[in-house]
């Protein structure tokens, strides 16, 4: 009769933390999605909130439409600086699994 040589369980072990690494990169991508569309108007806001306080301290009323400018540039910074921290290290990822075949 043949013997056969179980699977050792570290094996499978390693299968089931890779599937779990996998379901929290995908969360972290979600909430990276979520932060980008959330981040935009958060920064024009805020920057009308502290035009808008600017106007009632200087007297003045174009401050506040400068923070909405300021605030909208700022944002979009950050979300193109977001957006391509997250390709790069996406692109890493799968030119490491196209190494690894």
């Amino acid at each position: 009769m043949a013997f056969n040589k179980p699977i050792p369980d570290s094996n499978r072990d390693s299968g089931e933390k890779k599937r779990d690494s996998g379901a929290l990169a995908t969360l972290v991508q979600a909430e990276k999605m979520m932060q980008i569309a959330l981040l935009l108007p958060s920064a024009a806001f805020v920057g009308w909130l502290m035009g808008a306080g600017l106007d009632k301290l200087f007297h003045t009323t174009w401050i506040a439409a400068a923070g909405i400018v300021f605030g909208g540039i700022a944002g979009l910074v950050y979300v193109i600086r977001l957006v391509l921290s997250t390709g790069s290290q996406t692109n890493g990822k799968s030119g490491d699994n196209k190494n690894k075949q």
